[in-house]
């Protein structure tokens, strides 16, 4: 048996529905049919009644979910709080944050809320999005920072997770410029003709920017102006090909405002090319960490550390009006 399956059955007993549990869960509708499959084979009595909509758990099912919930908090409890013990000395909070932000956000962030809050360890992972959700939900972190937009929303179970908004960024396009200043690649034009489509630096599919990107470009029907020369699952990586003048990109503000600041890459496109991102906090409704408590308390204070990192339409060079 494992926890796993545990895990499965409580959030199908709140959803009444594999669809929406296997979403929760992070996994497909047929592999959360063969967890529950085995785990009434474990327990060795049937725990959903298939025949009913919406769903619902046999008697035997119901009553194990009661006792199994229990024994359930009582370990993953157990684990974080060994956990902790091994990992990092006094105050500590584990940290999840998709890859961008743990290089680009987060350092500046833990600083800000340090000051205001006080000494504490941080142990941060660098995960990509889904990898950084399956963590939290799984208990192998306490917090975990994502962007989030409403097109592209974390899936997490608002019963057992919460949320906090704690800045926001700004997805822009930008490329190395031109001796005359001007962006080397701008976003295309409505009415393009036979020009030639433009080198596009792109992010890997299913990724969260890539995805939030995806939905700009077809508000614009701009895909067919585009053509993918490089893909990347870090903005990081992509501003190191921008910045050496081998395509558009999109980036973070947050990533790209020190070569931004420094011309060597300059917007490519006005505002209604942008996407606004939220950066969030996530973390259980139930945790044994008073730190984390603590810390939560502080961040919903007001004039806790939220930095907002958005580009105004003022921000962008009036040369954009002219690029070609």
């Amino acid at each position: 048996m494992q926890l796993k399956w545990i895990e499965d059955l409580l959030v199908l007993e709140r959803t009444r529905s594999f669809s929406r549990a296997a979403e929760l869960r992070h996994i497909t509708q047929s592999a959360l049919s063969r967890r529950i499959r085995s785990l009434e084979d474990w327990v060795g009595a049937e725990l959903v009644d298939r025949n009913t909509y919406p769903l619902a758990l046999t008697r035997a099912g119901a009553a194990f979910c009661e006792t199994a919930g229990q024994a359930a908090d009582l370990l993953l409890d157990a684990r974080a709080a060994l956990r902790r013990e091994a990992s990092l000395p006094g105050n500590a909070i584990d940290i999840a944050a998709g890859h961008t932000l743990s290089l680009a956000f987060l350092p500046a962030w833990l600083k800000r809320c340090q000051q205001r809050f006080g000494d504490f360890h941080a142990r941060v992972v660098a995960a990509n999005v889904l990898d950084a959700v399956v963590a939290l939900s799984e208990g192998h972190c306490d917090l975990m920072l994502g962007y989030n937009h409403p097109r592209v929303p974390v899936s997490l179970d608002a019963e057992r997770f919460l949320s906090l908004t704690v800045g926001a960024d700004t997805l822009l396009p930008v490329s190395a410029p031109r001796p005359d200043g001007r962006p080397r690649y701008a976003v295309p034009p409505a009415t393009r003709g036979d020009a030639p489509p433009i080198p596009f630096l792109a992010y890997t599919p299913n990724t969260t920017l890539g995805r939030v990107l995806d939905t700009v470009l077809e508000a614009h029907n701009a895909h067919r102006g585009l053509v993918r020369c490089y893909e990347a699952d870090m903005a990081m990586l992509l501003l190191k090909m921008a910045t050496e003048g081998h395509g558009l990109a999109w980036l973070p503000l947050s990533t790209a405002a020190e070569a931004l600041a420094d011309s060597t890459l300059v917007h490519a496109g006005d505002a209604s090319w942008y996407a606004e991102l939220e950066i969030v906090a996530y973390r259980p409704v139930i945790s044994s960490n008073p730190t984390l408590l603590e810390f939560w308390r502080m961040l919903e204070t007001p004039g806790s550390a939220t930095p907002r990192l958005v580009a105004s339409r003022a921000e962008v060079p009036a040369v954009l009006a002219s690029a070609a």
